[in-house]
């Protein structure tokens, strides 16, 4: 299929990078242009590149997204984009890259969103990480990031910050920016994996970058967002929490280990945000 749509294929190799479990590949073409193909290997998948696909058209003028050189549609379609392999994919993290990102986001947020496009405050409620953590805490304790009485005493006063947390706003947001999902190339940043775009509080695509950016050695995240409002440090937070501890994800077994790398400094930064002791593991 995919020589159908680019013409005859001189060599390919399988790219491994990602979290899904959709199939992922360089192919180098006759005519001597490389290319990133992803194809999908299920109903699910098929949906999440369709998505992906209606967002990468309507940002097309956009200097932050990667050319679509080809959409295959079929049960299981392929998206084919420029190939990346030779832009510049974090960690490590330097301010220049930091500052990309920022102005990444800013432009994004300004853009006109595609119809349709889900609200975030119509998705899960702010409150519910912590909540589900508190009404059965088994699984985040055993990730060892904090005492039992920590949580006890802190864990309400996150549930109710988090609750309080503002998502309401008309930016468009990528709403999975991490190192895996953006590159740069000569110093400007590009962002990929579009499909959990969504609508909501521009703050909100940087709030949930800086968890995995600190995690990778890069700077604390109120040195990046010092007006960070505290009720989303701990609603980034209860996402994670009330996800890194489940049980893996067959089709995505590395998902579970990011969420508790971005729990490992998201949880403390919420804490400080809060005037809450800091979390120290029992031991």
């Amino acid at each position: 299929m995919l020589e159908a749509g680019l013409g005859p294929v001189e060599r390919m190799h399988v790219v491994k990078r990602g979290y899904t479990h959709n199939d992922r590949v360089v192919a180098t073409l006759r005519d001597g242009r490389s290319v990133f193909a992803k194809r999908a290997v299920d109903a699910m998948t098929a949906g999440w590149l369709r998505r992906e696909h209606r967002m990468y058209e309507a940002l097309r003028d956009e200097r932050f997204v990667p050319d679509v050189v080809a959409w295959v549609e079929d049960d299981l379609p392929i998206l084919v984009l420029e190939d990346l392999s030779d832009a510049i994919w974090p960690p490590p993290w330097d301010r220049a890259q930091v500052e990309a990102v920022l102005s990444v986001l800013t432009d994004l947020a300004q853009c006109r969103a595609p119809d349709g496009l889900p609200r975030l405050v119509d998705g899960e409620q702010p409150d519910e990480g912590w909540h589900r953590v508190l009404a059965e805490p088994s699984e985040f304790l055993s990730l060892d990031v904090c005492a039992v009485d920590w949580l006890e005493h802190a864990g309400p006063l996150l549930c109710a910050a988090a609750a309080a947390a503002p998502l309401a706003g008309r930016a468009l947001l990528h709403c999975d920016v991490r190192s895996d999902n953006l590159c740069f190339r000569r110093g400007a940043a590009l962002l990929v994996d579009w499909n959990l775009a969504s609508i909501g509080n521009p703050q909100l695509d940087v709030a949930f970058w800086l968890p995995s950016l600190a995690a990778e050695n890069g700077p604390p995240p109120e040195s990046v967002l010092p007006d960070c409002p505290p009720e989303l440090a701990a609603y980034v937070s209860g996402f994670f929490a009330c996800r890194a501890g489940q049980a893996e994800i067959p089709h995505a077994p590395l998902v579970r280990q990011v969420q508790r790398q971005q729990l490992q400094t998201a949880l403390p930064w919420a804490a400080r945000a809060l005037n809450l002791p800091s979390p120290v593991p029992h031991r």
